[in-house]
């Protein structure tokens, strides 16, 4: 998928659930291992907004 001149992924990893927003915060170690995770499996667009 093309946003604006960018190519990103079909699929997105929304990441306010993982400091605050949603409940207790979660362990930063294991989010990063995540983020990295979604990355290697072809996830390009994290949304932090």
């Amino acid at each position: 998928m093309v946003l604006g001149h960018f190519q990103v992924s079909l699929l997105a990893l929304g990441c306010m659930g993982m400091s605050f927003g949603y409940g207790e915060v979660h362990d930063k170690k294991e989010m990063t291992k995540l983020i990295h995770k979604a990355f290697e499996f072809g996830i390009n667009f994290f949304d932090t907004a």
